[in-house]
């Protein structure tokens, strides 16, 4: 019976033994998929993968982030062997998203802003073709987005450099040694010194400023900025007879006349709707939401106009001081005045008549024909 029983339980142990194997092959099996239920998979390299995952886990709509390699044909590699530069494979993460929340395009912006996709030789401190930025793309469209979108940030001037990110079929993800995975959570002090050591943050602030965690702004974004800049859409100003009949005694006197309204008794400085407002005679498109702020002094006020080829600025000394009096381009209307009392990321207030401007709500963006502005209102 001892015997029987010792035999028993030495099959058991085997076979819960070969049952843990099994399980942590197949999950390694199941990582290398594309597709996850309804969540989609982004395999992506941009250096070290402590820090890669750490910062992709911070976007909305991430479901998971696993820190891996993936580009080489060596089976299960190994951290050594990965990190010696011999094995052909790259460090990647593999991020899972949740496509009705966070787009493709919008997992590459945020990773493009956290690492330096301009160096095909390494990543800040760490050399070497393992940690060169990479897109291994899953699908035909995912390809085509990342190359569309690489190419309008080039296009954009964003980086110092053109991107030298390599895009790359997908084939396989193998999984890091556990001990890589969340590494900023288990060995915080560790990973703050790496990371401030590496030289990546410092990188990143003297691309897109010291204060990029407080006011951050997409890749999109800053396209779209570009795109608004080098095409300007042409407006034009009615008569005189129709900027007559089409206006309001208040709205006349202030564009027209260079008129102020009342201070907390106008229709927009309190407005916290989001949307961009457009010049009243025109539709020239002025300023946006997301860029106001309660200045406190009962107008709408700004930190920076949408895009400066629709504004005029002009010295203003009707007050026996100096000002600078803001203009719209094609219309010629009075808007206000711009002061350097503002808040970051521009230090100015641009301070403007509820009366000379319009509204447009972010739902009749498109069908007012401001779609292009759409993109301001990205997630950051």
């Amino acid at each position: 019976m001892k015997s029987r029983l010792k035999i028993t339980t030495v099959a058991l142990l085997f076979a819960s033994f070969f049952a843990v194997i099994t399980s942590f092959f197949s999950t390694a099996e199941d990582m290398t998929q594309p597709m996850k239920g309804d969540n989609e998979v982004a395999t992506l390299a941009g250096g070290c993968f402590w820090c890669t995952e750490s910062d992709l886990e911070k976007l909305d709509g991430v479901v998971d982030v696993v820190s891996g390699y993936s580009g080489g044909t060596l089976e299960n590699p190994t951290y050594k062997q990965v990190s010696s530069g011999t094995s052909g494979h790259i460090e990647v993460i593999q991020v899972t998203f949740d496509p009705k929340v966070v787009s493709y395009e919008q997992i590459l912006d945020h990773l493009f802003r956290h690492i330096d996709p301009t160096d095909n030789k390494g990543s800040f401190v760490d050399r070497g073709p393992q940690y060169r930025p990479a897109i291994f793309y899953h699908n035909e469209d995912q390809k085509v987005i990342a190359q569309n979108f690489i190419k309008d940030i080039d296009a954009a001037g964003v980086f110092p450099k053109p991107l030298a990110t390599e895009l790359i079929e997908y084939k396989t993800f193998w999984p890091a040694e556990a001990y890589h995975q969340d590494y900023y959570k288990r060995n915080p002090i560790r990973y703050k010194y790496y990371r401030h050591g590496s030289g990546r943050d410092k990188y990143l602030d003297s691309v897109f400023g010291e204060d990029r965690e407080e006011n951050p702004k997409t890749l999109r974004q800053y396209i779209t900025e570009y795109e608004m800049a080098v095409n300007v859409k042409p407006y034009s100003k009615p008569s005189e007879s129709q900027i007559k009949k089409s206006l309001t005694e208040l709205q006349y006197y202030v564009t027209q006349e260079e008129g102020t309204e009342r201070p907390f008794d106008n229709a927009y400085w309190d407005n916290k709707a989001e949307g961009i407002y457009v010049d009243i005679v025109s539709g020239e498109p002025l300023f946006s939401s997301t860029d106001k702020y309660k200045s406190g002094t009962g107008w709408p006020s700004f930190t920076k106009p949408i895009n400066k080829a629709y504004i005029v600025e002009e010295d203003d000394f009707q007050l026996f001081t100096k000002r600078t009096e803001i203009r719209s381009k094609f219309a010629d209307s009075h808007l206000g005045h711009v002061f350097n009392d503002g808040p970051k990321p521009t230090g100015l207030r641009y301070c403007m008549n509820s009366a000379a401007m319009r509204f447009v709500a972010k739902a009749d963006l498109e069908k007012e024909g401001y779609g292009t502005y759409l993109a301001l209102f990205e997630s950051k």
